[in-house]
This record gives C-alpha cells, structure tokens and sequence, in this order.
C-alpha cells in the first residue's frame, strides 16, 4: 500500500547545475519542487549555485570548489565535470538525513549510484526521470535500479522498458507554467517589421542551431532570433553574422524575462538530435502560441502534435520550406492547446501519486 494522501512525505533533489544555469532539467527541478511543497510536501533541493528566486521549497546549496571556465563539450571537460558531479553528490548526501523518503538524482552517472546506494541502505526510495534521453546515460541510470524510472514519451517509456525490464516505468511528461507562458500578440523587432523565427536552447552541438542559421538564410526578410548560452556561441555568432547579416541576433536573458521573450518571435525552431528527451522550450512556446518547426523524430511528434511541422534539419532546403510553410499557416488556438496537456500542476500531481504509490 501507498502513502495516505494526507500524510506529507520528505523529498530531497539533487540538481548540480542549479544555481548556476536555467536549462530544462533545472526548469524541471525547481518549477516540480514548487508544486510538491503546494501539494503539501516537504522538499529540499541540493544544489551548487544560489537559492533561485520564487522559490517555496528548501534550498541546500553544496559549496565544492568548481572551475567554470572548463569546457563540458570536450572528453576531459566532459571528465572533469562527471568528477564534480560525483564530489557534489557524496557531499549532499552526507548532509541527507534518514528522515527522508525519496531522492531524486537528476544528474545521471555518478550521481544516481550513489543515491541508490543511500537509498538501499537506509530503506528508502530512489526515483529518475529520463533527462538524458533514451542512450547510454539513461541505460546506465536504469541499471542503478531505481524504484521507478520516469520516461516522458510513450517512446521513451517502450525503450526503457526494453532496456530494463526489471525496473518500473511511468511515463509522466516535462511541462509548462501555463501562468507565466502566455499567448500575447506577437511583438516585432523595433529595428524591422519581417517575421522572426526564433530558437531557445543551449548553444552545444547536438542541439544543431548551426542547421537553423543555414535554413533561414535561404529565406527572404525573415530574421533568426537565438536565445541561449553554450560553448558554441562564438562559431553560432560567426555563422549567423555571414549568413544572416542585419537579420541575426543572439541573447542571452534571466529566465524570468523568457514569457516576453517568445512573443517576439513568429515562429519557433527546434533541430535538437532524435534522441534529445524532451525540450521544455518547446512547450513554452506553444504556450505562448508559437507553432513549432521540429526535427522530424518520435519524441518530437508527440510533443508538438499538431502545432507545428516536422523536417529532417539537415536537409536545409527542405528545413526552410518547412519554415517558411509554418510562417504562412493560420495556426489558431492549436498551439496553446497542445500545451496544455503538459500543465505542471497536473504533473506534480502525477508525480505526487507516484511517489505515495512507492513510499
């Protein structure tokens, strides 16, 4: 038997980046926490960065020394990170008391085998959520054999089930502040009147920003707006300043400054790897009713369903008639409908439930 529904529970995330950056699993992490102590639990998140603002839950900020500067996109910088994580983690963990019900390692590797080796000894439950995506991260995570793994697609959850069918899967989605993200009127650049697709997503690799430069280039009076920060600024910059000359601009911005942020553009692009496990950006931007222009994969389409199109990217002929296509199309109310089926209110409370299912 689970949890009564009136008996609080004690969670505790860990969330290394928090603090520090804002991406999706730190979006996750904080907007989850906030909605779980109003349903009237009590959580704490361990973390490396400051408290963030509009915050209810407990904060328990881990002060380790970390050298910034160092590039996660290389092996060693890759290494070196995997080797903080892992100091963090134990740190966190020594200050975690036995009171608590469920840990939530966020950070993969390192990370979810020491949380399940606490959770083990003290009798308590272990609980991850696919952050990484269906690949080796979240193969390893799954073979930690957590109470119950958290897969945010249907395709996610046939794959972890496939991957271990040993360990419980639910399937429970990422989501939106449908209160914050709202659709307004689009607002247009003041320097020109031409319709702007724009991007919000970490400037990395496998993110293939450099795809979306190349697709709206081939398009007449038609600006690309990119919102992020990541080792690949400097290449994104350079690309965009050749290609897109008078008609790109990269910024970065707080996270509380994002809702006005989506009503500048007229169309959102999102050419992440197939593999990518979610893409919180995309559902802020329907919510702001913005359509979506998407690689063409399984997590995509069931994310964006029928608020947007879907384009292999890398064919950036046929990427900018896809573009193109989104930016002439009435769209209506489709996309904030579509996001509304991924409210975080209505997702805490699944993930309330299953925490009260396992405890």
């Amino acid at each position: 038997m689970g949890l009564e529904k009136d008996k609080d529970m004690k969670i505790a995330f860990f969330s290394f980046y928090s603090g520090h950056v804002y991406r999706g699993v730190e979006t996750f992490v904080h907007e989850l926490a906030n909605r779980l102590v109003s349903l009237g639990n009590e959580v704490t998140v361990f973390q490396t960065g400051p408290a963030l603002g509009e915050t209810v839950y407990k904060t328990q900020v881990i002060k380790i020394p970390i050298d910034w500067s160092i590039s996660g996109s290389t092996q060693k910088g890759a290494s070196y990170y995997t080797g903080c994580v892992k100091t963090f983690t134990q740190e966190a963990l020594r200050e975690l008391n036995n009171g608590f019900d469920v840990v939530f390692p966020t950070n993969g590797k390192w990370q979810s085998l020491l949380c399940r080796i606490w959770a083990w000894r003290h009798r308590k439950k272990m609980i991850v959520s696919g952050q990484s995506g269906p690949g080796w991260d979240d193969r390893l995570n799954l073979f930690t054999f957590p109470d119950a793994f958290v897969a945010m697609t249907e395709y996610q959850a046939k794959w972890a089930q496939t991957a271990n069918p040993f360990v419980r899967v639910d399937k429970i989605p990422n989501g939106v502040a449908l209160e914050k993200f709202r659709t307004r009127k689009s607002l247009r650049s003041s320097k020109s009147s031409e319709p702007t697709i724009l991007c919000v997503a970490a400037f990395v690799s496998w993110k293939r920003l450099n795809l979306a430069i190349k697709a709206v280039s081939k398009l007449n009076k038609v600006s690309l707006l990119l919102v992020g920060r990541g080792d690949q600024e400097k290449e994104l910059r350079e690309l965009g300043d050749e290609l897109l000359p008078g008609r790109f601009d990269v910024i970065a911005l707080p996270y509380a400054e994002m809702p006005d942020v989506y009503h500048k553009g007229s169309v959102f692009t999102f050419p992440t790897v197939p593999w990518e496990s979610f893409g919180i950006a995309m559902v802020e931007a329907m919510a702001s009713g913005l359509p979506v222009v998407a690689t063409d994969d399984p997590i995509r389409r069931e994310i964006v369903g029928d608020a947007g199109l879907f384009v292999d990217p890398e064919n950036t002929e046929v990427y900018a008639k896809a573009l193109e296509k989104a930016l002439k199309t009435k769209w209506g109310d489709k996309p904030r409908r579509q996001a509304e089926k991924f409210s975080w209110d209505k997702i805490a409370n699944q993930y309330d439930q299953l925490f009260r299912d396992l405890v």
